[in-house]
């Protein structure tokens, strides 16, 4: 066991004993994909006489990477998504470990909700609603919130979402998550925001609070808040506390792939 103080609050920890929850990316492979983008791909790399495949006569493997960070599997990423100015997550990203929970929620059609909230693209629309979040929380205070949606089931490793097929968050949910004071937010879905939302990013720019079409960040911007999208959480792991260690790949770069680690609390 490893004792470890956040917050002035100390734990033991087993840190033997974790739960990866990210989704891992097989190049040229079945993957998540979001918007249709091209998918993750690897090629041998050939140089004059070097072949770096040890299977084609090579001493050893080596390849080209081809991915968009932002569509091909878990991502981390940073204010410098919606800015003009460029922000790294290595810059933004200063926590190691961070006091974490883990909720599940079922998203409802927008038709079912009772939230006072303008649906601008369709009664089909499925949403996390405020309501569903202070539910599931009951007045539990952490850093971070991993939110898991129903019904979940392991093809969300190779998923390619397009709309309709992707929930998201409405406004007043992601208001609430910034009242609570949440700094890294973690979802198993593409986008925080519906897929097509006329580029508005509106849940972005409330959870970083930056102004609604505006490329600039303020005094008040969250800038080490970060949001790690399109993880994957087995159904045995269960909702309660964790510790969260979010580990990026040291990309200078709005976003990085990402491999979010929990040890239970």
């Amino acid at each position: 066991m490893t004792k470890l103080a956040i917050d002035g609050t100390e734990n033991d920890n087993d840190l033997g004993e974790y739960f990866d929850i990210s989704i891992p990316l097989r190049f040229n492979g079945p993957q998540p994909n979001a918007f249709g983008v091209d998918s993750a791909s690897s090629m041998v790399c050939e140089y004059g006489d070097l072949v770096g495949d040890t299977r084609r006569g090579g001493s050893c493997n080596f390849e080209q990477v081809t991915l968009i960070t932002h569509c091909n599997g878990t991502h981390t990423e940073c204010i410098g998504h919606i800015t003009n100015e460029r922000i790294s997550i290595r810059e933004c990203l200063t926590d190691v470990f961070i006091s974490a929970r883990l909720i599940s929620v079922e998203p409802i059609s927008a038709a079912e909700s009772d939230e006072s909230y303008a649906v601008a693209f369709g009664t089909e629309d499925l949403l996390i609603t405020r309501g569903m979040l202070e539910s599931a929380l009951s007045n539990e205070k952490c850093d971070a919130l991993i939110v898991r949606t129903l019904p979940n089931d392991d093809a969300k490793l190779t998923r390619v979402y397009k709309d309709p097929t992707a929930p998201y968050f409405t406004t007043d949910a992601m208001q609430f998550i910034l009242s609570i004071g949440i700094k890294h937010l973690l979802v198993d879905l593409p986008s925080i925001d519906r897929l097509s939302d006329e580029g508005k990013l509106s849940n972005h720019r409330i959870f970083w609070n930056v102004d609604q079409g505006i490329f600039e960040r303020k005094t008040a911007t969250r800038k080490n808040s970060t949001i790690t999208e399109l993880i994957y959480v087995p159904n045995d792991v269960e909702d309660r506390e964790y510790l969260l260690n979010l580990q990026i790949a040291p990309f200078e770069s709005d976003a990085a792939p990402s491999r979010p680690i929990l040890f239970k609390a």
